[in-house]
């Protein structure tokens, strides 16, 4: 593929991505959802705004409201991309893309434009409004939107190869509760609504192996007061661990996401499209 060809699936690629993200927000059933959503994480949080973190003064709902967004980044990173993936392969986008000069790639850059949008304005869905709720977020000022920056970037890398690498492997829409399930399980582990050190210890072990708990603290030393940290394992941010085990997943999604999606894409053709439609009638 000669440079200029890049540059033309790139720009196609990004335009691709607005034009999806538009429809996520103009389509009404999928904004119905987004909406909803947000509306009952907004209310949870507000409801949790008289709580106090145990042995701190300081408010459980700001707390939480960094958690959120650490985990928001997996639902999306891994959930989305895994599902848009497998909707794209159903309704024959793939094999268009894939019958397209350079398709694959401007497809690919598509969808991570609209996913990475989508985050982001959730993203300031959320915080904006906690950021009026709860008066101790972000107190170090410009410094804490970079840290909060930095780790939205790096658990985008660390977490949409994985998606991609997961929807290339699921068959059909029926099986992205595959996806789901284990995501919220691990929610609730996490520590995204309660400290995580008030779990065993050996359920701590396993929630640190996956970036879910890894985002949550980053987000959290960007977001929170330095008082905050006394009820994290070890009582520490641990910036260094973080940024290891992200760039971990990151890597391993890396490795797996390109050769998943090439095999993937030369399975592709009019015959498995027409066989998948055919499956969708019948269960209809």
């Amino acid at each position: 593929m000669t440079a200029s060809a890049q540059r033309v699936a790139l720009r196609v690629g990004l335009r691709r991505g607005l034009i999806e993200f538009r429809q996520q927000w103009t389509n009404r059933d999928e904004l119905i959802g987004q909406v909803f959503f947000l509306a009952m994480i907004g209310v949870t949080l507000f409801f949790m705004r008289g709580a106090q973190l145990p042995g701190t003064s300081f408010s459980l709902g700001a707390v939480t409201v960094p958690s959120v967004l650490g985990a928001g980044i997996v639902f999306n990173g891994l959930s989305t991309v895994a599902g848009g993936l497998v909707v794209d392969r159903e309704d024959g986008t793939l094999l268009r893309a894939k019958a397209t000069p350079n398709g694959m790639l401007g497809y690919l850059v598509g969808k991570i434009a609209s996913v990475s949008l989508m985050q982001v304005t959730g993203m300031l869905v959320l915080l904006v409004p906690a950021l009026f709720v709860f008066p101790g977020l972000a107190t170090d000022g410009v410094w804490s939107f970079l840290e909060l920056l930095a780790v939205l970037g790096l658990g985008l890398v660390a977490t949409m190869p994985i998606g991609a690498a997961i929807g290339s492997l699921l068959q059909d829409s029926r099986m992205l509760g595959l996806v789901m399930l284990p995501l919220l399980g691990l929610g609730g582990i996490s520590g995204i609504f309660y400290p995580i050190t008030a779990l065993p210890v050996w359920v701590q072990d396993v929630a640190q192996v996956f970036p879910m708990y890894w985002l949550g603290l980053g987000m959290r030393s960007a977001l929170l007061p330095d008082q905050a940290v006394v009820v994290e394992i070890g009582q520490s941010w641990r910036p260094w661990a973080t940024l290891g085990v992200l760039l971990a997943w990151a890597v391993i999604g890396l490795a797996l996401a390109p050769a998943l999606l090439r095999r993937m894409a030369r399975r592709e053709s009019g015959s498995s499209v027409a066989a998948r439609r055919e499956r969708a009638l019948q269960r209809v």
